[in-house]
């Protein structure tokens, strides 16, 4: 079942300072210095070396548009040859009455597991831009051969549940031309709306959404999403947050995080990274010269899905336009894969970049969900999950993390993020406010943190009949 949205509640609370590392509002280029200097961003050639050996396709196997008979049938064979490491399920139908299907790739894809992270890729959300589509098809046929095989692919798929949309607009697609280098017919679905100017706006009046807006709002607050991708194409560049201006500015309070999202996924690309004209016909006057940017700042949209995602759904979102040609000949899709096979495989690996953990009751040892979690009085107000886990995106540096809940005693704990391990898991537990203490002190209610992964035996008892 789908959570309804919620469309007069869309947005939680996002602030704009910080004091870690980086100054929030750092540029660009200092960033980017910064985690280079850090060792932060891998190559291509590191990230390689770093998956090792796995199966791969035959070029004839690539060079294949499926339509949307075609990519039913591959996702229902991938489902009879995997059945323990993946499913497919529809969120809902088009406005042409067509599914809007989704795959899960994991050691246990079927349901969220307490304490996975979930990621996502969403393809297709303009129907003549297709590259998209046909990668996250092969990416998700990737990952299930090579499970057992590759240790790093296994876990991966261990440790993430992996969600790939394929079309977001299938009834656009159907309309797409092969070929179609800029502006051929499909961008729009069935009622001629752009799917990626039709979400919940933070100013102005937003549009009524589309069926299938609303189906993927419905899909992303039903599960706790840590990171995705919105895979497009037109040209090669890597788009963040925010894609509008708002009181004159177009970043968000997690500037830092989403400059190390965007250039990552960049530098794991052959070429994307480098300066000059993204596309044949372009003017490098004209493009960012590190192959990232952002949204505002290129050009401005509302109404787009990756703002919505960071503000209502609590994930963070990139934009990923992937290659120069809307539909390209199937003839160049085996090129494409090759440039992109290692930056899309990477870029989950970025969900793990995290504060998580936790989030429970002192005298139940059950989780508590809806807790807020801040970080530095900084960027997004995240909120644990129904089992009281959570996770909360991290560049390296000295944190101060507040959990809160309006039934318990609040607390703030001090975590460290290093470039050498750039994540933390941490458990903690709050007191509520009815508990009855021999010491009416607030201190004497005081929640407690623990920073190893150990859990209550209740909940951990709880957990394992979830799973099984």
């Amino acid at each position: 079942m789908f959570l309804p949205p919620i469309l007069s509640f869309l947005f939680f609370p996002v602030f704009v300072s910080a004091d870690s590392i980086l100054p929030f509002n750092a540029s660009e280029d200092m960033i980017i210095r910064f985690l280079q200097d850090k060792k932060l961003i891998k190559n291509r050639d590191e990230i390689r070396d770093e998956i090792g050996h796995f199966q791969d396709f035959e070029t004839a196997e690539l060079a294949i548009h499926h339509n949307y008979t075609e990519m039913t049938k591959y996702l229902q064979q991938l489902t009879a040859d995997y059945p323990d490491l993946c499913t497919v399920n529809s969120i809902g139908k088009s406005v042409e009455g067509r599914e809007l299907w989704v795959l899960m790739v994991s050691k246990m894809p079927k349901h969220h597991v307490p304490g996975k992270p979930e990621f996502k890729y969403v393809a297709n959300m303009h129907g003549n831009e297709v590259f998209g589509r046909e990668a996250v098809l092969r990416l998700g046929k990737l990952l299930l051969m090579n499970y057992g095989k590759n240790e790093y692919l296994t876990n991966l798929m261990d440790s993430t549940r992996i969600h790939l949309m394929p079309s977001m607009n299938p009834d656009g697609y159907e309309k797409a031309e092969e070929g179609d280098e800029m502006h051929g017919p499909g961008r729009d679905n069935a009622n001629g709306v752009d799917l990626n100017r039709n979400f919940p706006r933070r100013k102005g009046a937003s549009q009524m959404p589309e069926v299938e807006t609303l189906k993927v709002m419905e899909w992303s607050k039903s599960i706790p999403f840590v990171l995705s991708a919105n895979l497009h194409g037109g040209t090669r560049i890597v788009n963040y947050p925010f894609d509008d201006f708002q009181f004159g500015r177009s970043q968000t309070g997690d500037h830092d995080i989403f400059v190390k999202l965007a250039y990552s996924y960049a530098r794991a690309h052959p070429n994307m990274f480098l300066p000059g004209a993204r596309c044949t016909g372009e003017t490098a006057d004209f493009d960012p010269p590190k192959g990232i940017t952002n949204g505002a700042t290129w050009y401005e949209v509302s109404g787009g899905m990756q703002d919505w995602m960071y503000l209502a759904a609590d994930c963070f979102e990139i934009t990923v336009e992937t290659n120069c040609d809307k539909f390209p000949i199937a003839a160049r899709l085996p090129g494409y894969w090759e440039d992109h096979k290692f930056a899309l495989i990477h870029f989950i690996s970025l969900a793990h970049h995290t504060i998580n953990g936790f989030v429970l009751d002192e005298q139940t040892g059950l989780g508590i969900p809806n807790a807020t979690l801040s970080i530095n009085g900084r960027g997004k107000i995240l909120r644990s999950y129904i089992y009281g886990d959570f996770w909360r995106p991290v560049t390296p540096g000295s944190y101060n993390v507040t959990f809160d809940h309006r039934d318990y005693f609040p607390l703030t704990v001090s975590v460290d993020i290093t470039p050498e391990v750039p994540f933390a898991k941490i458990n903690v537990t709050l007191t509520p406010h009815s508990y009855k203490h021999g010491n009416s002190s607030p201190e004497a209610f005081s929640a407690q943190i623990n920073r190893s992964s150990t859990i209550s035996a209740g909940f951990l008892l709880f957990l394992l009949v979830l799973i099984h």
